[in-house]
């Protein structure tokens, strides 16, 4: 393969063009063999690029307009071709680029993947998947928010590409698959539950069954397959119980001298755990099903988050995601939804 080559939109986050290229910046530092393009207004990128020591793997385009969080997202990807969620999307389709990181309005990335990108042929709806971080190992939770609505067909595809996605990049052999639901037993559930449940038994995957909501973080199952809608509510319910645990401990620790004592004795162990904890070392979410890597990321995230999302993106095109799915459901026929 040639350069890799990520695009990163360094205009869509909350946080400003400034926290995004150090978070490149960091990331250029350590994948020397890629190369990282800046989207933006060119002329503001180029200043800020002068002021700043910075490795000749990093190139821009020109994209002088950007999607916010309140454009429609269709609309948008439509109507603004000039956005750094389109010119990036479209450096993908012409084979320009490899890879998208954008930290901007989720529904134009969904979007720009279907409209421009395309799905993978035999993918009805692409899906977000997110890494879980558990005491066991990593879970993998699909989908976290690019389908609210779905049919049993759709949970079936998820569990697909998760399965090739944790097979060929992750390096998990035979994963586990678990089916998000509110028992154990297979006549629990709704019925997009108790239908997608008959689909997976006769998958041939290496279907677990049923889990439930305290089995996520004990890591019962390497994948959870759910709808966007589901997925997306315990992703953000997680992520704030996370911090709001880590707000009261520090409150209970200053609370006492005998509390303080104790955290100067625990620090390296309470830093490592918020490490692992932290969304943010995880970078963002990979969209599976369309004809690009597509990374999607926190519209707050912060530097260390855009960092760790080209490492996540490099992983994804080095592990051969796309044409791994490709490859599988070649031949299939597509699943009627």
């Amino acid at each position: 393969m040639k350069n890799i080559v990520v695009a990163v939109d360094v205009m869509g986050g909350d946080r400003g063009p400034d926290e995004m290229i150090k978070g490149v910046l960091s990331a250029a530092q350590i994948v020397r063999h890629v190369d990282i393009v800046l989207l933006g207004p060119e002329d503001l990128l180029q200043s800020k690029l002068e002021k700043i020591e910075h490795p000749n793997n990093i190139k821009i385009e020109n994209a002088p307009d950007v999607i916010s969080m309140s454009d429609e997202p269709a609309w948008a990807v439509r109507n603004k071709g000039q956005s750094t969620i389109v010119v990036g999307s479209k450096m993908i389709k012409k084979g320009k680029a490899h890879a998208l990181v954008s930290p901007g309005n989720t529904g134009a990335m969904m979007a720009a993947g279907l409209l421009i990108m395309g799905r993978i042929k035999g993918v009805s709806r692409p899906a977000i998947a997110i890494r879980y971080p558990v005491r066991k190992s990593d879970v993998y939770l699909m989908d976290a928010g690019a389908n609210a609505d779905c049919k049993p067909e759709n949970l079936l595809e998820f569990a697909i590409m998760a399965n090739i996605y944790l097979n060929s990049v992750m390096k998990i052999e035979n994963p586990s698959i678990g089916l998000l639901s509110i028992g154990e037993e297979h006549t629990k559930g709704n019925e997009l539950v108790k239908e997608t449940y008959r689909l997976l038994e006769n998958s041939g995957l290496n279907f677990y069954g049923n889990v439930e909501g305290r089995d996520i973080p004990r890591g019962t199952t390497n994948v959870i397959i759910c709808d966007g809608f589901t997925g997306n509510i315990v992703l953000k319910l997680s992520e704030a119980l996370v911090k709001e645990v880590f707000v009261e401990l520090k409150a209970v620790i200053s609370s006492s001298l005998v509390g303080k004592i104790g955290a100067f004795l625990l620090k390296p162990s309470l830093i490592k755990l918020k490490k692992r904890l932290d969304h943010e070392e995880y970078g963002g979410a990979l969209l599976l099903g369309v004809n690009g890597v597509s990374i999607i990321c926190h519209g707050s995230s912060s530097a260390k988050a855009i960092h760790n999302a080209i490492l996540l993106a490099v992983n994804a095109v080095e592990g051969g995601v796309v044409s791994k799915i490709k490859d599988d459901l070649k031949g299939k026929a597509r699943i009627n939804v």
